[in-house]
């Protein structure tokens, strides 16, 4: 038998089983409410092992929650999402993403720092306040979404430490893509295993042109990364490498085309995704930033994200990101779903009318907008999470 080209899935040590924590819901998130990721993680005696089991734990749950990170310094930040990746296996070549967006503007407050982007409000006013129709939704700019789709080598493990807090509001929400594939009957499964999407950055692109601003050309975080195109062709359905799980990723604003259908097929499959999310609530989970400095790390080879401008008048919102980069996206036919790995495989039952439903979960409509930047309804407003979303 031929050896696999793909990566095995990792398992835990149990490094991180000290650690006490709590699921944020069944599907998605854990939040550790004691840990202090500098003395806890970064400077244990048995750092590599914690840190490599927490990296095996953000892959599979998602997304995980630390509080009050106040000694956790913009370079501790990037070496922190580094380590991680690096840990999990990811491409010696690949390390922390720089933006294509290189505003010579940078709001008070922020970096000049070209790997931490700079979540801002205010920032976000700036570059984009003369985007067409702009406040034509505003929910426009809290499209579901993974970060940097675009690069042919996109983001692995994010992290979002917010700093300035509103008043209230300003949560963030995540969904997993594990579970929107576990929701589709086999056959469907079957189909979409094949399939290709193209991811282009219209959005960011557009802010360049209407303000001036300059493209980050050198290379954004790994070799491959370079150029003016934020352009890039991944798999519909992606596998984890440290899972071995396979998820939907074909999601949200920076994916355009299915490039093996038609593109009313490829327009409606686009919106059967973006549905699936938005229609069960339950692959879902919603983080409400309660203090400064408080952080997120999520694996966007499995996960989208979206933010919530709930807040624009009540108060600055800010935080700093750093995006590790991971490697280039792969489909392994020999991988599994999330469900089937943990023996949780769902049954697909006949309805009245012959058709497979899967065991009562709701595939959602198709009445959603497409997870695209619409040029009738401010694509900028729909952008990259470095400087408003998440």
């Amino acid at each position: 038998m031929a050896k696999s080209p793909y990566p095995k899935p990792l398992e835990l040590s149990g490094a991180l089983d000290q650690f006490i924590h709590e699921e944020t819901t069944p599907e998605i998130g854990r939040e550790y409410p004691d840990v202090n990721i500098v003395d806890d993680l970064l400077n244990a005696e048995n750092s590599d092992a914690v840190l490599r089991d927490l990296a095996i734990t953000i892959s599979r749950r998602g997304v995980v929650f630390f509080r009050k990170q106040t000694n956790l310094t913009n370079d501790l930040q990037k070496e922190f999402v580094n380590r991680l990746g690096q840990l999990a296996g990811k491409p010696s070549e690949s390390s922390v993403h720089i933006f294509p967006l290189a505003p010579a503007h940078v709001p008070e407050g922020g970096t000049p720092d070209r790997q931490i982007s700079y979540v801002n409000s205010v920032g976000f006013k700036y570059m984009f306040e003369k985007m067409p129709n702009m406040d034509k939704r505003r929910f426009d700019a809290a499209e579901w979404h993974t970060d940097i789709q675009f690069e042919p080598v996109p983001a692995d493990y994010t992290s979002l430490r917010v700093i300035k807090l509103p008043e209230t509001g300003g949560d963030t929400l995540w969904a997993s893509g594990y579970e929107l594939y576990n929701r589709l009957s086999q056959p469907y499964r079957n189909f979409v295993d094949n399939l290709t999407v193209t991811c282009r950055a219209d959005c960011v692109l557009m802010a360049i042109r209407n303000r001036g601003e300059k493209i980050e050309e050198g290379e954004r975080g790994n070799p491959l990364n370079t150029g003016q195109a934020l352009t890039a062709v991944h798999p519909v359905v992606r596998t984890n490498p440290v899972t071995g799980w396979k998820s939907i990723f074909a999601v949200g604003q920076f994916s355009k085309r299915i490039n093996e259908v038609n593109a009313y097929e490829s327009e409606e499959l686009l919106k059967k995704f973006y549905s699936m999310i938005q229609d069960n609530h339950d692959l879902q989970c919603r983080f409400r930033w309660r203090n400064p400095h408080d952080i997120a790390i999520w694996d966007n080879r499995s996960v989208f994200h979206r933010a919530t401008f709930d807040y624009m008048d009540l108060g600055e919102r800010s935080g700093n990101r750093a995006v590790g980069i991971g490697e280039v996206p792969y489909f392994d036919p020999e991988s599994t779903s999330k469900a089937a790995a943990l023996g949780k495989e769902k049954h697909v039952k006949k309805n009245s009318a012959g058709n497979g439903v899967h065991n009562g979960a709701a595939h959602g409509g198709h009445g959603m907008a497409m997870g695209g930047c619409p040029a009738s309804n401010g694509m900028a407003m729909q952008a990259h999470g470095h400087m408003m979303t998440g």
